[in-house]
């Protein structure tokens, strides 16, 4: 028996976007196409059960075959699921009532609405799969520094587009706040994170995170790149400051004035990129003491006190390195605090006639010690400072009960008495 063929334009059409796809095996294409075909037939003929698909993509046609029971004449109850005998002899000759008989079925013969639902539906799933081969190329490329082309800017978010015409999303929070782009700017940033939740596929890339300052450091120093120079710790605030701790396991080189280049020549393509951002590159030591020190430089320490159990620091300073240690706006500071993983507090030497003063700190087995951080937080972190202020400021600024701060002024004075 002669088969009917399903060969269309739209057909042709179909089969070929599969193809332009990439990594798009012979066997999902087919599997695809199938439940395409099934989706459509289900919906005509309310099950698609008693029905062969039977998909030929290197040809670009598809045949369908319907499988009906063979019941007597005027015994049809359901035209889908059974045939006459009298219909059933005209496709072979040779069926009996009770027996299946196969007939090949020209899908176009269902009209323009099937055909027209079926290229919606291929549509559909072709759009499905290609985000899903997005989804699988970008989930590995986290962490990897990506180009983008400024497609679209939004108040909350720019539409990136690469070279393949993949959509990535740069958010106003992932945006070091300095940056401007127009449409067709080229985009540096790095892939942060991979979504493809209910086939909504977004790419987020990121030009603040550490990862982004990491990776451009690799990019521009080859010992970065090649591990000879290791890369410790990173912190930032986008835009403004960084601070990068670097080690390398070989003697001969000087880990610091390798990022740094003659002259700063290395360092600055990155500083560039990062919109004029000030990076301190910092030697890295497993002895915190030191390398606290190092973070909180250009600063010079006197004296320092840590605390590896509550991982907080104390440093003294002359007073005039105390704004060097701080930092404009407080930056130096929190870097330092970020790139150490401690809290580092500030305190000024004392001079010599105040060699008999003492910090808060020696009398929290007699004050609590949430009342002496308040103290230090406003600057009295020393007893002559605290002694030093009126009864009245010390209310007043504290906001502490008057009983607290006689009760703390009692404990002070009796301790130089």
């Amino acid at each position: 028996m002669a088969k009917d063929s399903l060969k269309s334009s739209t057909m042709i059409d179909s089969f070929a976007e599969f193809k332009d796809l990439k990594n798009i095996d012979k066997t999902t294409m087919t599997s695809v196409l199938e439940d395409s075909f099934r989706c459509v037939i289900s919906k005509m003929f309310g099950t698609d059960e008693n029905f062969d698909v039977i998909i030929n993509p290197d040809k670009g046609d598809c045949e369908i075959w319907r499988n009906r029971e063979v019941v007597a004449d005027g015994e049809v109850e359901d035209s889908n699921k059974q045939i006459s005998l009298t219909e059933a002899l005209v496709i072979d000759p040779e069926c009996e009532i009770g027996e299946e008989v196969a007939e090949s079925v020209n899908f176009l013969s269902f009209g323009r609405r099937a055909v027209l639902n079926l290229r919606q539906t291929l549509a559909s799933k072709i759009l499905e799969l290609h985000k899903e081969n997005i989804y699988e190329q970008y989930k590995d490329k986290v962490g990897q520094i990506v180009y983008g082309e400024v497609y679209q800017i939004w108040s909350k978010e720019i539409l990136l587009v690469d070279a393949n015409g993949n959509e990535m999303l740069l958010p106003k929070s992932e945006q070091i706040p300095t940056d401007f782009y127009r449409k067709g700017d080229t985009v540096k940033a790095v892939v942060i994170r991979v979504d493809n939740k209910n086939n909504k596929l977004r790419i987020i890339v990121s030009r603040t995170s550490e990862e982004f300052l990491r990776r451009l450091f690799e990019l521009e120093i080859p010992e970065v790149q090649e591990g000879i120079i290791t890369i410790k710790g990173i912190a930032r605030i986008p835009g403004e400051r960084a601070k990068v701790a670097v080690e390398t396991y070989d003697d001969r080189i000087d880990p610091v004035g390798s990022c740094v280049g003659v002259k700063g020549s290395r360092i600055h393509g990155i500083v560039r990129e990062l919109r004029n951002e000030n990076i301190d590159v910092i030697n890295y030591t497993s002895n915190i003491s030191l390398y606290i020190t190092r973070a909180l430089s250009p600063a010079k320490i006197i004296s320092l006190r840590v605390d590896e159990e509550n991982k907080r620091a104390e440093v003294s300073l002359k007073p005039e390195e105390i704004s060097m240690a701080i930092g404009k706006g407080g930056l130096n500071i929190k870097l330092a605090d970020k790139l150490t993983g401690y809290k580092i507090e500030v305190f000024r030497e004392l001079e010599s006639a105040d060699e008999e003063d003492i910090y808060l700190d020696e009398f929290n087995d007699e004050i609590e010690q949430w009342v002496i951080d308040i103290l230090k937080s406003l600057g009295y972190d020393t007893a002559k400072r605290v002694l030093n202020a009126s009864r009245e400021e010390l209310i007043k600024k504290t906001d502490l009960e008057e009983v607290t701060i006689d009760n703390l002024l009692a404990v002070i004075r009796a301790e130089f008495e």
